[in-house]
């Protein structure tokens, strides 16, 4: 990158884990060596509310929050949060990388929308010439696991450059412990 800074914008919706992912993301930043400044939005984090994270690396850093259309990378944990999270704040050429969860809105439900389709997603990340990462495993037992899902990825390809595997296990060592901790460490590997 040619700043001297990587933007992160998280979303999903209550009862994802991101709040684990984000605060994952930022001890694995840090112990990479790099500055962290980050907010979370946790009033709304019933279950199926909206929350977001914002996550800003690198030095020279003055704000925690990720300007509109400023995020190099969106990480999502469900399509229509995904879609959402790139019209609002993925930057043209930037990347998304997302969890293929459906968990439906309220006017879904209602009947008063359509669902999110994959190709919606697609097409959004096309008109932003950005890279589209879609994250789905079905033989993943646990939904609480789906962050670590994409933290493997993220590790496996560098999408925040001088991040590896080991910073992000040393992060869930912090954060997780006992069966919980080996499960999402096997899953990280």
């Amino acid at each position: 990158m040619s700043r001297q800074f990587i933007n992160i914008y998280m979303a999903g919706v209550g009862g994802q884990g991101i709040g684990l992912l984000a605060e994952a993301l930022a001890r694995a930043a840090d112990y990479a060596g790099f500055q962290v400044a980050g907010c979370d939005t946790h009033g709304l984090a019933q279950r199926g509310g909206v929350v977001t994270s914002h996550l800003r690396l690198g030095s020279g850093v003055r704000s925690p929050l990720v300007e509109a259309r400023g995020a190099d990378l969106v990480i999502a944990l469900e399509r229509h949060e995904a879609l959402r999270a790139v019209q609002d704040f993925l930057k043209p050429g930037g990347t998304l990388l997302y969890y293929d969860a459906c968990w439906q809105p309220l006017p879904v439900r209602l009947g008063q929308a359509d669902p999110v389709s994959v190709e919606d997603v697609e097409r959004a990340c096309a008109s932003l010439e950005a890279r589209c990462l879609r994250v789905i495993n079905p033989a993943l037992e646990d939904p609480r696991m789906q962050n670590t899902a994409l933290l493997r990825e993220i590790a496996t390809l560098g999408l925040v450059p001088g991040m590896t595997k080991g910073h992000l296990a040393a992060a869930l060592a912090d954060l997780l412990e006992g069966d919980l901790l080996q499960r999402n460490l096997d899953l990280l590997t």
